[in-house]
């Protein structure tokens, strides 16, 4: 339908709502991911890209159960801005650090997957995400 027509079928009113409601749209479900089939791996960080609407986990990993060795993209469920006030910032993994995560793959099967709860280092501390049931969000 052309915009001309569609603002007049539904007035000016119905527009502005359906215009603030957009932003609303562009942010995706977890749905991507399989929760059925949770794995767990050790790795090395590549980075952590610190962007929004979710912090993304990059980890480099030999062969884990299917899937040959190579980069793993780990959304996490949560912004910065929220990872921040659970005490972790841009620098709390860094490149080479040795992790073991716990994740929902997605189910396309790409080397990739949701964060679930905590990823811990090789020398024992643990960083949770503390907005996901059961985690709290503490560091060890």
């Amino acid at each position: 339908m052309r915009p001309i027509i569609f603002a007049r079928l539904l007035g000016p009113v119905a527009l502005l709502g359906l215009a603030t409601s957009v932003p609303a749209l562009a942010h995706h479900s977890f749905a991507m991911f399989d929760p059925s089939k949770p794995m767990s791996f050790e790795g090395t960080v590549k980075s952590l890209q610190w962007t929004a609407p979710h912090a993304i986990l990059w980890i480099e990993a030999g062969k884990v159960g299917q899937y040959d060795a190579g980069l793993w993209s780990l959304e996490l469920p949560t912004s910065p801005g929220n990872l921040n006030k659970m005490g972790w910032s841009r620098t709390s993994l860094v490149p080479g650090d040795k992790v073991r995560v716990d994740i929902d793959p997605i189910r396309d099967g790409r080397r990739a997957g949701r964060f679930k709860k905590a990823v811990i280092l090789a020398n024992g501390k643990v960083l949770t995400v503390g907005n996901i049931p059961g985690a709290g969000a503490t560091t060890k």
